[in-house]
């Protein structure tokens, strides 16, 4: 059968990327500490030559259910080479997101719930170099230290999203867990977010926030210092989704 795709092009444009998104499918999430299965969403995308008319994305799609089965972020470089190799590409880049869940214990009553964290891996391939980038999202409570300052009681307080994505590359794709990167995240706010709570532990995650407030700032800085004492290439977003304002905070550092 004739492969249209592979027809010459005239126009002599390169297209930067190509591809396919919003594949669903079915995977484990295990990276040596985390085994989990899931539904995750995966995006593959070429750098498709000048010369080529098209790409093969019904080959993206068997790459992500032959090589993607087992979701490891140590084992991305080898996907990579592979699905570069399949497609004829100079460049590729396979995104792949799902949530994970950890067990929490609430601090009086021992209660256990699971807290769900959104975790993206998104690794890239270009003139035979691999960068491998794991993103996770997870969710703090913050307490404000102005309104605290200037309150005769009580203070403002808020649900935050801090998300953190460290940039590894073919020598070390991994160089820190989720685990890891989720235990950060977590310490960096006034309090942790549990799940399910009964009233000695909202009492408790309350008065912790009270004593430990913080900025957006105040986090975005305590988890990029935690990465560069790790020596770890990040980037560090801090959203507080406001509760006495009709605007979110943010922070943004780079390292």
């Amino acid at each position: 059968m004739h492969d249209i795709q592979n027809e010459h092009d005239p126009r002599g444009i390169e297209i930067d990327e190509v591809g396919i998104s919003g594949v669903r499918f079915p995977t484990c999430l295990d990276d040596g500490a985390v085994r989990q299965n899931g539904i995750a969403e995966a995006a593959v995308t070429v750098r498709l030559q000048a010369d080529r008319r098209g790409t093969h994305m019904s080959r993206m799609v068997a790459l992500v259910q032959d090589e993607l089965a087992t979701l490891d972020p140590r084992d991305m470089p080898r996907v990579l080479k592979e699905g570069a190799t399949l497609l004829d590409a100079p460049a590729i880049t396979v995104r792949i997101s799902m949530p994970f869940a950890q067990r929490v214990t609430a601090p009086a009553s021992g209660k256990g719930s699971w807290q769900v964290h959104d975790l993206t891996i998104e690794g890239r391939l270009a003139d035979g170099e691999a960068t491998v980038a794991t993103t996770v999202r997870a969710e703090v409570t913050s307490l404000c230290p102005c309104s605290k300052a200037i309150s005769d009681y009580g203070a403002h307080n808020q649900r935050s999203e801090i998300t953190l994505s460290v940039t590894g590359d073919g020598d070390d794709p991994y160089p820190l867990s989720v685990n890891e990167a989720v235990a950060i995240l977590r310490s960096a706010g006034s309090a942790p977010i549990v799940p399910l709570v009964k009233r000695p532990d909202e009492r408790v995650l309350t008065m912790q926030a009270f004593d430990h407030p913080v900025f957006v700032e105040d986090m975005a800085r305590t988890v990029s210092a935690e990465c560069r004492a790790r020596g770890l290439c990040h980037t560090v977003e801090v959203r507080n989704l406001e509760s006495i304002h009709s605007h979110d905070a943010v922070a943004i550092v780079r390292g």
